[in-house]
């Protein structure tokens, strides 16, 4: 559910930013050009050298004395290519004397892959080097005063984990409890949160998120429990008596700022300046922000309506339709009698129609009669299943005492469930 970005208000914190420096070699970074930072062996010395903003990788390797490099043939497996590449990406040259040559070249492509040129004789040969990746479970706990982003960013520290991946850790929580939780309005200071999660460390020291194990949340004096469990290959989150935490519906179809405007029986229109019936939630965001689909559908219409604007209409089962209006485009893909699923981009958020700012409209209807979204009952989750039940209770149990342990930080694993894992 990679593409469930909830959690509105919560992430007024999306502003957190990515931290740049001389960390990963394939985040994006800033390093003097041609600085000599490592003597490899007697006089041979290794170079990093920067891809400047503006600049093509011909430009690059010219500054470093390579004329015969020629990356237009390279086998389309390789992460690199040339017409695509991000200012700030980072090449290694190895000389075997200060005033030599290049005869190594390197470049970390992705977090999985590095590539190396290795001169011989008068050609170079393209090798590539997978990046080993460990997984270490790491638990954090903490006090939710306003956000769970503030939380997190609290208890965790840069050499634990960056803003970026800190980050991600929220965004990922937000997701498991999509179908549960209004993070707009149902934080009040003293809730509390504790989750183990993987944390990835590579061969190199560079540490990542990887992906929830476990969480608790405590809001309202209310316990609501997560356990991962991949039963049929599809990682599903649960709560401690094994229903799931997935809903036929999501609480919002959008990452949002705030909620704008609530559903109402009369309100001012903003633009129109007379009072009517509010029919939907308006959740303000960024133009461009993708709208999701809340639940599995088939698109009724998709095109301009009224003061709607664009505006993209589903069935779904049992009587209910959503719309989703306002919208600057459409998802490719999206038009009458197309399927989607639950959390698929569907369209982007817009100003169009009879809006005062860019927001998304979004409708709840039940046979036609208007509902607020955020009150809407959504059921109970699916139990798991019976084949499931005794493997399921063994990795709830396991997960569990992960999540009791008492010292937050990095938690050791048994023997028998250490394992290494590559980058998804």
């Amino acid at each position: 559910m990679r593409g469930l970005r909830l959690a509105g208000g919560l992430f007024v914190m999306a502003s957190a930013a990515v931290a740049l420096g001389v960390r990963p070699p394939w985040r994006q970074v800033e390093l003097p050009v041609a600085e000599v930072i490592e003597v490899v062996a007697d006089m041979s010395t290794e170079v990093f050298d920067t891809l400047r903003s503006g600049e093509t990788l011909s430009e690059l390797l010219a500054r470093q004395g390579i004329l015969d490099l020629d990356l237009t043939r390279l086998d389309p497996a390789i992460a690199l290519d040339p017409r695509r590449l991000r200012s700030g990406l980072v090449f290694s040259f190895r000389r075997p004397a200060p005033d030599s040559s290049p005869t190594r070249i390197s470049v970390r492509a992705t977090p999985e892959q590095r590539v190396v040129f290795q001169r011989a004789s008068d050609r170079w040969d393209t090798a590539v080097e997978s990046i080993h990746w460990r997984t270490e479970p790491f638990r954090i706990e903490g006090g939710i005063d306003n956000s769970l982003y503030e939380a997190i960013d609290a208890q965790v520290s840069d050499d634990q984990l960056d803003p970026g991946q800190r980050q991600r850790l929220a965004w990922d929580l937000a997701d498991i409890y999509a179908w549960q939780v209004d993070f707009t309005r149902d934080i009040q200071t003293g809730d509390q949160f504790r989750v183990v999660f993987d944390r990835l460390i590579s061969e190199d020291g560079e540490i990542r998120f990887g992906r929830v194990l476990a969480s608790d949340l405590t809001m309202s004096g209310k316990n609501l429990t997560a356990f991962r469990y991949e039963g049929g290959g599809r990682p599903t989150f649960y709560d401690a008596d094994g229903k799931s935490l997935r809903r036929a519906f999501l609480r919002a179809p959008v990452q949002f700022r705030r909620i704008s405007s609530t559903f109402a029986r009369a309100r001012r229109h903003p633009v129109l300046g007379i009072t009517r019936r509010h029919q939907g939630t308006d959740y303000a965001a960024s133009p461009g922000t993708p709208v999701m689909a809340a639940g599995d559908g088939v698109v009724l219409r998709a095109g301009r309506v009224g003061g709607y604007g664009n505006l993209i209409e589903l069935r779904h089962r049992n009587g209910i339709t959503t719309r989703y209006g306002h919208l600057r485009g459409f998802a490719r893909g999206v038009r009458s009698g197309a399927r989607v699923s639950q959390g698929q981009t569907i369209g982007y958020v817009g100003s169009t129609g009879v809006a005062s700012g860019p927001h998304l409209h979004y409708e709840f209807r039940v046979n036609g009669v208007a509902k607020d979204a955020r009150r809407v009952e959504l059921g109970n989750g699916a139990p798991i299943g019976e084949r499931d039940r005794e493997a399921f209770e063994r990795q709830r149990d396991r997960l569990k005492e992960l999540l009791d342990a008492p010292p937050p930080g990095a938690i050791a694993q048994a023997t028998g469930d250490t394992r290494d894992r590559w980058l998804p």
